[in-house]
Order: structure tokens, then sequence, then C-alpha cells
């Protein structure tokens, strides 16, 4: 007979096992989750589907988690000694490296998951030393050793090495098939600590992730540190200030289920009534709003947008739409920042900011998707800090409010602290980007005889572009990049304007550093040449910087032969008809505007930034 969890906070919370598994895309992760769920009797074979957690259909296709979950498992070993086990999945990009941070946070341990046929590569890395930060337990697992490529002993000496345990420490697991994961839950349950902390004490609570119900307001996703929480109470928020009274409290399953009071160790859910998502500000400390307690926890920040771009509906009758469209999505996503803004050349859209590329991509796919939308994007921009020669320093994530090159001082940069894995017989092509990308080397060590780790300092705005594909593309696919921001570095930047017939095009202008301006200026100038149709007269595309042009090209009128119809004398009516034609198309030139097609927009996205 199986012994039940017992119902004391103190018995219970030396039952429980916070942890997380962390990974590098496409290591098994959430189909690790998936034979946990399984084994723990939380999934049924009928409810079973690939990657439970992964609930979107873009973390499916794409083999991404995209948003943070946690379900509750309960576990009875061969004693039958039942244990609870708090599985907070986080996601698996560099993008959402804060959100990964809130997620350890509320952890007590992580299993480091690294793929047999791949081995340890750069976010990989990262995972670790950020669990390491919190000072987690960590549980490295070498998975997929069903695989032929598998190269089971290299990776797992690999991951020992990393850890610093015995060989024989690290669990061997299929997670496909559920070889070993017997094993791993209970090494997991051995290695990793209980939480701690006291239920009688004054409520500290972690919000690690929030979602909006449109019927109950917005859901906070909690792991108690100290204190209880019970339907009735009244909570306060520490970065607002708020306070919300609780409506009801519980834990996740495959779906919520209510309880009447959570203690300390705990992970669940409190809904308060909360219209925002704002409100619940992720990685913020909940108390009770008549005995708050004396401090918050550590490491709480704004989740800043670190990449801006201008998004446009392709119809402009659609604006109303991808507004609507928008606020949506900001419901159940806090990092999305928008604002309104207008061109000459695209009409009325938003200027949008997000975490980074992989952010980006998701809003606009999930934006054409759900709302069926044709979106047109500008080039992704960066946050610059201008110091004026008169005024305070500002910044500017726009190119179009970037100020003339008179105005200003200096321009600093983010720089992002980057770190490459890769097969040693690559290494000379990959320096060679990071340098063609204005890249600082930082050094380089040999993780084993055949792969080998280079960290350099690069721009952000160098690698938002095009910087992954290329890696990808000079390394056959092999090269894994992480990178984290390090600081802003004075740089020589300048605007780079599209000039057509006279009318600069605002969604064309991009940030350059000088030295690349021209290159820049005549690959776009070229491009631009061969999408746009030609008109009935000439069209000069200039590149410009301030009011030198560096670059030029001209689209020569379509002509119509207006002589066609003279047979025969004096040549002075020829020259009538000619001179005629002249003036028609001088004023044609006045009052016609040049249609931009949308291809132009996505070849400034091509350009080489490279300069190459």
């Amino acid at each position: 007979m199986s012994t039940p969890l017992p119902t004391d906070a103190h018995a219970l919370r030396e039952r429980i096992r916070n942890f997380c598994i962390i990974a590098h895309i496409d290591h098994g992760k959430s189909t690790l989750a998936d034979r946990l769920l399984e084994l723990t009797g939380t999934l049924t074979t009928l409810e079973a589907q690939g990657q439970v957690l992964d609930s979107m259909d873009l973390e499916q296709e794409r083999g991404i988690t995209i948003k943070a979950h946690a379900i509750r498992m309960e576990w009875r070993g061969a004693d039958g000694v039942p244990f609870v086990l708090n599985l907070i999945d986080t996601p698996g990009h560099v993008d959402f490296s804060y959100e990964v941070s809130r997620s350890l946070a509320a952890c007590e341990g992580a299993i480091l998951v690294v793929d047999a046929s791949q081995g340890i590569e750069a976010q990989t890395l990262s995972n670790f030393y950020l669990a390491l930060e919190h000072d987690l337990a960590i549980v490295a697992v070498v998975n997929k050793i069903d695989l032929p490529s598998a190269r089971v002993a290299d990776v797992r000496h690999e991951a020992a090495h990393l850890t610093g345990c015995e060989e024989d420490e690290v669990p061997l697991v299929s997670a496909k098939t559920g070889q070993g994961v017997r094993d791993l839950i209970e090494t997991m349950i051995a290695r990793i600590p209980p939480p701690s902390g006291d239920s009688d004490a004054p409520l500290r609570a972690l919000i690690f992730d929030s979602k909006f119900d449109q019927f109950r307001g917005v859901m906070t996703y909690v792991r108690l540190m100290e204190g209880s929480v019970r339907a009735g109470d009244r909570i306060m928020l520490y970065s607002t200030g708020k306070s919300f009274e609780v409506t009801e409290v519980g834990i996740f399953r495959l779906k919520p289920i209510p309880r009447e009071v959570l203690h300390a160790g705990e992970v669940g859910y409190i809904l308060a009534g909360m219209r925002e998502v704002n409100d619940a500000k992720m990685g913020d400390t909940v108390t009770l709003a008549e005995r708050p307690c004396a401090e918050p926890l550590p490491g709480y920040r704004e989740a800043k947008p670190m990449v801006f771009s201008g998004v446009y509906p392709a119809d402009t009758a659609d604006y109303d739409v991808l507004r609507d469209a928008l606020g949506k999505l900001r419901l159940n996503d806090a990092a999305l920042a928008y604002e309104p803004e207008t061109s000459s050349a695209l009409g009325f859209g938003f200027r949008c900011g997000f975490l980074g590329l992989l952010h980006m991509e998701i809003v606009q796919e999930r934006l054409e998707r759900e709302y069926n939308l044709n979106l047109i994007m500008t080039v992704p921009s960066v946050i610059y800090r201008i110091r004026p020669t008169a005024g305070e320093m500002f910044e500017v994530s726009n190119p179009t409010k970037f100020p003339p090159a008179g105005d200003i001082e200096s321009v600093a940069e983010p720089f992002v602290k980057a770190q490459l894995i890769l097969p040693a017989e690559f290494i000379g092509n990959v320096m060679k980007i990071c340098q063609e990308r204005r890249g600082v080397h930082i050094g380089m060590h040999y993780i084993d005889q055949n792969r080998v780790n280079i960290g350099y300092y690069l721009p952000l705005g160098e690698i938002v572009l095009d910087f992954y594909d290329k890696l990808k593309s000079v390394s056959k696919g092999y090269a894994s990049f992480d990178y984290e921001l390090a600081d802003y570095r004075e740089s020589d930047l300048v605007r780079l304007d599209l000039v057509l017939n006279g009318d600069r095009v605002d969604p064309l202008s991009v940030i350059v550093h000088a030295d690349k301006a021209y290159d820049w200026g005549r690959e776009l100038a070229k491009k631009l040449k061969t999408l746009i149709p030609k008109q009935m007269y000439a069209v000069a595309i200039q590149a410009a910087i301030g009011s030198k042009v560096i670059a030029r090209e001209t689209i020569s009128a379509m002509r119509k032969d207006v002589t066609a119809k003279c047979y025969g004398g004096d040549i002075t009516r020829k020259r009538k008809l000619l001179e005629k034609q002249k003036e028609g198309k001088r004023r044609m030139k006045q009052v016609g505007t040049v249609e931009i097609p949308q291809e132009a927009f996505l070849a400034v996205l091509r350009i080489d930034s490279g300069g190459s």
C-alpha cells in the first residue's frame, strides 16, 4: 500500500523537488519532459502527443520552447514513498535569457541535457553557467543514446568534465524510447535538495511567468519562497506597489487545479483580478499587503526590448486589424512593445520592440498566421546612445530620428559578448565573419580534439540582420552561437538614407558604420534598380549621408515612340512631338510618385553587411 503525501507544510516541503530542464535547442528537452509526464502518470496514453508542454504550433514546428510552462507531477519509487516533482520548463533561446534566469531562480536543481550525437554546444555552456550562478544542483544527462550517430562515451566524458562529477554519475537516457528515464528520476530526487523556507514567515513569492485569461484576468505563475497564500488574502506587488484581492490559488497539472492554500516551497498560480499583464511583471515579488516581507527577492529587472523594427500592413485597410492583433499579443507577451508611426512610403504602421531576432520572427509569424495579415517589416535596428553637441545624452532606436552628423558629439552602440562553439576545421571561416562584423577577439580554447570555443565582442547592430545565417552557412550548420549584452561602446556611425527622385524613403534608412556606408549604399542602390518597375520618366536612386550622395543608379524611362505616326515631312514636326513628350514627362515627374514594391524593403535585409 502506497503512502499518501503528508498534509503538514513542513513535512510536505521535504518531499518537494523543484527543477527545470536546460539544454541547447533540439537536444531533446521537450521530449524528455513528455517522458517524465508519462512515467509519473500525469499524462495518459490517450492524452499523449509530441511535445505536450510546447502547445503552440510554432513551438512544435520549430522544435523550440517559446513560453515557459510549469507542471506538477507525483512520483512513487520502488519503496512507495511519494514525492512532488515541480517541473518549470524554460524557453531555450538566447532572446529569452531573462525568462530562463527567473525560471532558474524558482528551482533548486536543473537537469542539463546534452545530445549524444552533437555534444556540448554554446547554449549548453551558457545555461550551465547561468544555473551555477543561481547555485542549483545540476544533474548532467546524455540524451539520444539510441541514435546510430551517438558518441555516448565521448559526450559522457564531456558532460562529466563540465559538471565536475564522475563519468558513471552521468545518466544515459533516450527520451524518445524512455530508456533510462526511471533511473534519472531517482537520481534527480537523490541529488536535488528540497526547498527551504518557513510557511509561517511573511509571504515572499517569485513571479516567473504570467498568462492572460479573458474571463478571469492575469494568472500569475509563482514559486513561494516563504509564507503561504490562500483565496481572500490581499497581495501586493513589490515593483508597482499595487494590491489585489486573491480570488483563487492552485497548482498546475495539465490544467490549473484550485487548492485551498499554497505553502513555502510550492509552485502554483494566483488569480487576483489583475486586468493587465504589465501588473504581473516577470521576476517581481508577491507579498501580503497587511504583512509585507522585509525586502523583495533579488534579480528583478524590466524586460527591455533590444531590437526594433517598423511593422506595416501590406494593405493599408488592415491597419485596424494589425492594431487589435498587437494589443491581443501584448496580453500574453509583456516584452513586446509598440507605438504608432507613419511613413510616406508605407502609410500607417507601428514601431515594435522585441527581445531579439527570434522574438521578432515569432511575433511576425503569429501576426500573419493567427490574424491573416500580410506584413512589411523594415530593417531591424538597435538602441543607440547619442551625445549631442548641445544638451543631454538620449537614446534612438529609429534611424529616421538619428540627428545630422553636425549635431552629434559621439554615438555609442550596444556590444554583446558572444560565445561560438564549432569544429576546428571552420575556425578560419568563422573568425573572418566576426572580423568583418567589427568583432573584437576575446580568446579561444579547445573543448576536445575536434571542437573549439571562441569568444568575441560583437556590435549588436551587426548581428541582428543575417549573422546567424552566415555562421551556419560557413560552418555547414555545425557552429552554435550564444550571446549576452556586454556594454555600450563609442563607434563612428552614420545614417544612410535612400532618396528616390529627391524624396527620402524613411523605411529604407539604416544606421551603419562609416567604413561600410559606401559599400552598403552602392549595393542597395543596385538592388533597388532591379526591383523598382520602370516609370514613364527616369527615376534617380541615390544613397546619401546627410546632403552628400555616395552612390547613384538611374532607372531609365519607358519610351513611347511619339514620332511613329510621322511619315516624311519636315524634321521640325518630329522635334515638336519630342519636345511635347519631354515637357509631359517633366510635369509627370513633378506630380508622380514611384510605387515601391514590397520586395524592395526585403532587399535591405539581404545585403551582405559583412562588407565583402
